[in-house]
């Protein structure tokens, strides 16, 4: 086929805002910094994976996360008739694959009058080969459950627990009852379960110090969470429509559990589409709770690259993640359109609906202000590289350091490209499948990320092989499919903007509270 290369057009570079990363960890006890036994986890929804049958339907799942470093999955449970079923299934894949796993009772189906029944529960899986030991006890987790009889449930379960729920303190836990606690909030927040607010900006870093203080040296799971939407509305009887800040938060949020160093980690989630904060792949065998709507075509493979030094670097409890950085990669992430794009015509939630978790609004999510109309770009970088961004016709180039750095660029109408450069040679480029267009994805509030990397060139569309390209287009299927979904396609025309906003590793958001 007949195929036209046009030239990029170059813009200005920009410089590396050099500001320090605020010490995260002020006002908190000191963590005791203990490389050898910390541990990763990510939070692994069983209630929307009853099509599962095998096994090995577990095992992509247990083989992907095992490969970025994670040590066990969360296994969120409630009450469903076949979680006995998953659960069996998932602690023979994880036992099969070198993974380990644990039960996260979630108290949105179970009550707190379930003690004894939730340590019968601990007692059935808890000998099984890939059951996760910490400290020789059998390890148990939950989601909510403050005012569980911990007693009771340690009494029902017969051998010892390591028992770290996601109790609060502010909720009066008796510390003395607990091995750790899980701190699930994630996300900049108000104090109330919503977005951040002028008057009400409480920030994950806040949340840290309120448990760790609260524990006095016990375990502290530390939440880390890219992003978080959700919008069902009354066609579901949990209709709930909100958001809390994603933009940058999981490049900043690494880097403030590099400087805390909790013994625990756990990413929320894997595959919690529902709430948009999944890392999984969306080829992850689950049914459809609804989500499909905001979730289809909206992968976030590129977050689960940027884990994955990060998980190295953590474990061997480096203070900088620069070292553990492999291979040059480009990420990218954006919403699929302006913030102020209006769906009130065909948007789900535009009417009434069951509301007694005063978490549905109707309309644009609750929140929805808090995020920026931006393009979202981290470099992992082994020597310095020069990053280009086309946003719907609009260049940027900046150059960024070695290492971990992050940007946020306008955010513009139309086709995304990306490409990162060094010494005049591109060596990653990427065009985007996914355009931002000025209206609404399937007539909805579309408020996901879609986060995706960019590709290696191929040799042949490298500087000086421009006649090996010729030779190969016609028989390569490989140079017909980079050109068709990877070839930066520039605007002669295009506007440079000279206002891009980079933050190096270690450096900080100056607008961030």
């Amino acid at each position: 086929m007949k195929l036209s290369l046009l030239l990029l057009s170059l813009a200005s570079a920009f410089g590396v805002l050099g500001s320090a990363l605020p010490d995260m960890t002020d006002g908190i006890q000191e963590v005791k910094r203990q490389a050898t036994n910390r541990l990763v986890f990510a939070h692994f929804m069983i209630g929307i994976v009853s099509d599962r049958h095998t096994a090995s339907d577990y095992d992509d799942d247990m083989k992907r996360a095992k490969s970025l470093g994670i040590d066990a999955f969360a296994l969120n449970i409630g009450v469903d008739p076949y979680t006995d079923q998953q659960l069996q299934l998932a602690y023979q894949s994880a036992a099969q694959n070198g993974m380990k796993v644990f039960i996260s009772f979630d108290f949105n189906w179970y009550n707190t009058g379930q003690a004894s029944a939730i340590g019968q529960k601990v007692a059935q899986y808890g000998s099984l080969p890939a059951q996760l030991m910490v400290d020789g006890k059998i390890f148990v987790s939950s989601f909510a459950g403050d005012g569980l009889d911990v007693a009771a449930l340690r009494s029902a379960v017969g051998r010892p627990i390591f028992f770290a729920p996601n109790f609060h303190p502010e909720y009066g836990t008796d510390m003395s009852t607990v091995d750790g606690l899980l701190n699930w909030m994630a996300w900049p927040n108000n104090g109330k379960n919503k977005a951040p607010t002028a008057g009400a900006n409480i920030s994950v870093a806040d949340g840290d110090r309120a448990y760790v203080n609260a524990l006095q040296g016990k375990a502290y799971i530390a939440p880390v969470s890219p992003w978080f939407f959700t919008h069902f509305g009354p066609e579901v009887s949990y209709s709930k429509n909100w958001v809390f800040p994603g933009d940058l938060l999981w490049y900043d949020r690494w880097n403030e559990i590099l400087a805390l160093g909790p013994r625990f980690i756990e990413i929320v989630t894997w595959n919690d589409y529902g709430e948009s904060h999944y890392i999984g792949p969306l080829s992850s065998q689950h049914t459809d709770d609804g989500a499909s709507k905001w979730v289809n075509d909206m992968p976030h493979n590129g977050w689960l690259d940027i884990s994955k030094p990060y998980i190295a670097a953590f474990k061997d409890g480096a203070a900088s993640v620069n070292s553990y950085i492999t291979a040059d990669e480009l990420v990218y992430w954006y919403r699929p359109a302006p913030r102020d794009a209006n769906c009130d015509a065909t948007d789900t939630c535009m009417v009434p609906a069951n509301n007694g978790s005063g978490n549905y609004f109707i309309g644009r999510p609750d929140g929805w202000q808090s995020l920026q109309d931006s393009v979202f770009v981290v470099a992992l970088l082994k020597s310095p590289a020069t990053v280009q961004v086309n946003s719907g016709g609009t260049i940027y180039n900046y150059e960024a350091p070695a290492g971990a750095s992050a940007n946020a660029i306008p955010m513009h109408v139309g086709v995304q490209a990306f490409s990162l450069s060094r010494d005049g040679q591109t060596f990653l480029s990427g065009t985007s499948l996914k355009p931002i267009i000025d209206g609404c994805v399937c007539g909805l509030y579309n408020f996901n990320a879609y986060d995706v990397c960019c590709n290696p060139v191929p040799w042949y569309l490298t500087p000086g092989t421009f006649h090996n390209y010729y030779n190969h287009v016609a028989t390569d299927d490989d140079a017909s499919d980079y050109l068709t979904t990877n070839l930066v396609a520039t605007n002669y025309n295009a506007s440079h903007d000279p206002q891009p906003r980079l933050y190096s590793n270690g450096d900080s958001n100056p607008d961030k509270d």
